[in-house]
């Protein structure tokens, strides 16, 4: 083995194509080729080599893009543009972004955007416990029971919940930290104790917070919040301002609306 080749999905995903496992989906449908042989998962790419991605080979260099976005309601955390209601062209981004996790297509609040495959992996990788905040708005006033409950593990999708921080900050709104992404996790928590989550937003990922951007805007991360997701080895090709402050982008703010 080249000890200078790397993974074939690690080196789409260095290309701020996509994450490394939409590569793998890419590679699955016989959609890469490395030096126009079709590619299978595990192949190693040497360098010289040439990967193309249906027939358009790779750039060599990409600028890192690192942003944070308030997703408005109506909006799918998805690349596919088949889907209208995509967050690909609701953005409208100049360059190839794609979301790091998901919110639920009714949730609203923070989503992280970037073009670097491994930066998924720091923020996703489920050991390393990072922290998301919600605010949650149910159907039916708070009760000191529903709090205690949900602040503990819950039966869910074949395997239980870690432990959670709840508070209540209204008398039927309350804030939630996470340190797990299961599927739907807040609303089915409050189903299971016999609430019915009616409003979702993120607020927190880590210590990015969602801050006073408005539903549509997005901003570039600062330094400082580019410290906090990459602490060891911050790009230096990040694409942002610290010492000023970008306004946040207005963008398309006008609620999703499906087209017909």
């Amino acid at each position: 083995m080249n000890e200078d080749s790397i993974n074939i999905n690690k080196f789409i995903s260095s290309k701020g194509l996509c994450s490394r496992r939409e590569a793998d989906r890419w590679i699955d449908e016989g959609r890469v080729k490395i030096n126009g042989k079709i590619a299978t998962k595990g192949n190693r790419v040497s360098p010289g080599d040439k990967v193309s991605i249906d027939g358009k080979p790779l750039k060599t260099q990409v600028k890192s893009i690192y942003i944070k976005f308030n997703k408005p309601a109506g909006v799918t955390c998805t690349t596919d543009r088949r889907d209208k209601s995509n967050i690909i062209d609701y953005l409208n981004f100049k360059e190839r972004i794609f979301p790091i996790g998901r919110l639920d297509k009714n949730s609203t609040g923070l989503i992280l955007l970037t073009n670097d495959g491994d930066i998924v992996n720091q923020v996703l990788r489920k050991e390393n416990k990072h922290e998301k905040e919600y605010v949650v708005t149910v159907d039916k006033p708070i009760t000191e029971q529903f709090i205690n409950r949900m602040s503990k593990p819950i039966p869910m999708l074949g395997t239980k919940t870690l432990p959670s921080k709840v508070r209540k900050i209204k008398h039927n709104v309350f804030k939630i930290i996470l340190t797990q992404g299961l599927n739907r996790q807040i609303r089915r928590m409050c189903e299971f104790c016999g609430y019915k989550a009616v409003a979702l937003k993120r607020i927190r990922i880590m210590q990015i917070r969602l801050d006073d951007l408005k539903p549509g805007q997005w901003v570039y991360l600062s330094k400082q919040e580019m410290e906090q997701l990459k602490p060891k080895a911050a790009p230096q090709s990040v694409r942002t301002k610290s010492s000023k402050p970008k306004s946040p982008s207005k963008g398309r703010q006008k609620p999703f609306r499906k087209k017909n």
